[in-house]
C-alpha cells in the first residue's frame, strides 16, 4: 500500500495578513489531517476539518461582504459555499461507511487550495491591508529546499 500524500504547510501559500495566513496554516494541518486519516479516524477528522472550514469561510465571507469591498466577493463566497456543500455530502457517504470519499475530498481540497489562495484570498488580503494600513501586504517567504 503507497503512503498517502502529504500537504504541508508552504512559505508560498503567504498573502501577508496574519490572520489569513494562521487560519491558511489550520487549513493545510486540517487537509493533511484527512490525507493522513486510517478508516477508524476517518470521520473524526472530516468533521475536524468541517468545523475549521466553517469558521473559516465565515470569517472570510464576513470580509467579503462588507459594502466597500470591491466587485468579486461574490464569486468568491460562492465558492465558499460549494466547498462546504461537498463537505456535507461527503460526511453523509462517509456515515454510510464509504470512506475512500473522504481521501478523494481531501486530494481535491490539496488541489484547490494553492490556486483559491492565490486568486481569491490574495484580493482579500490585499484588500484588507489596504483599509488597515493604507498600503499593500508584505510577504517574506524562505527559500525552498527541494
Amino acid at each position: 500500500m503507497s503512503s498517502p500524500p502529504v500537504f504541508s504547510w508552504s512559505d508560498r501559500f503567504l498573502l501577508g495578513h496574519r490572520t489569513i495566513d494562521e487560519t491558511h496554516k489550520e487549513f493545510v494541518d486540517c487537509v493533511d489531517a484527512l490525507l493522513r486519516a486510517s478508516d477508524t479516524e476517518i470521520a473524526a477528522a472530516l468533521d475536524a476539518f468541517a468545523r475549521h472550514a466553517e469558521a473559516h469561510f465565515a470569517q472570510e465571507d464576513q470580509w467579503l461582504a462588507a459594502p466597500d469591498f470591491p466587485n468579486g466577493g461574490e464569486c468568491h463566497i460562492d465558492e465558499h459555499a460549494k466547498v462546504m456543500a461537498s463537505v456535507r455530502e461527503v460526511q453523509e457517504q462517509v456515515a454510510q461507511g464509504e470512506v475512500d470519499i473522504a481521501r478523494e475530498l481531501a486530494q481535491a481540497l490539496m488541489d484547490w487550495f494553492p490556486g483559491h489562495a492565490d486568486y481569491m484570498d490574495s484580493a482579500l488580503a490585499t484588500w484588507l491591508v489596504k483599509k488597515s494600513h493604507d498600503g499593500r501586504p508584505l510577504v517574506l517567504r524562505r527559500k525552498e529546499h527541494l
